[in-house]
């Protein structure tokens, strides 16, 4: 064999390993392309799984954030419960002094004025406000209508007499009114 024909079949032969090879290739690539699409496919469903994670997380601290406002907000409400029986007595006491008794007594009880004074002006200064009812519409929301009296010349459903002060705190009640009521 003379170095041509060698050479011609060296040729056919290196065209039929490269059509071989490219045969092999196909099939990669398209196992390759399916492979880089399922990639795709599950890198894109890991970042909206990223997305929905982070937006709740925000979700999360934006509600703890709610709660933390809300605490300090009414954060002295089981206080001023426990303080209104004190007003209460306070009240009652006071109340004695307009009996015209002795002045000993009377003195005693100015005492008790100014210590009742300086309580409700605290409670005005932590935003806790008597609901004031006298003569107004029963609202069952802010009252309780613990009595109900016939009163001529009243309409029905108005507060005739308060038993017991209500209070709001804040936007918030706190101890609703007992009232009696007009029928």
């Amino acid at each position: 064999m003379d170095k041509e024909e060698i050479k011609e079949e060296q040729t056919i032969e290196e065209v039929q390993e490269e059509k071989d090879q490219k045969a092999k290739e196909k099939p990669k690539k398209k196992k390759e392309t399916k492979e880089v699409e399922t990639l795709k496919e599950e890198n894109k469903a890991l970042q909206e799984k990223i997305l929905r994670i982070s937006a709740e997380m925000q979700n999360m601290r934006k509600r703890y954030e709610d709660e933390i406002a809300r605490l300090h907000k009414y954060e002295g409400l089981e206080f001023a419960k426990e303080i209104l029986p004190t007003i209460d007595n306070f009240e009652r006491a006071i109340k004695l002094d307009d009996t015209n008794l002795e002045d000993e007594l009377s003195k005693f009880l100015s005492g008790f004025k100014m210590i009742y004074s300086n309580l409700v002006n605290l409670l005005n200064a932590k935003e806790i406000k008597e609901i004031d009812c006298l003569e107004k519409d029963f609202d069952p929301n802010f009252m309780e209508a613990v009595l109900t009296t016939k009163v001529e010349g009243m309409e029905k459903n108005k507060v005739v007499e308060v038993l017991q002060k209500g209070y709001m705190y804040k936007d918030k009640l706190l101890r609703p009114a007992m009232v009696k009521v007009s029928e």
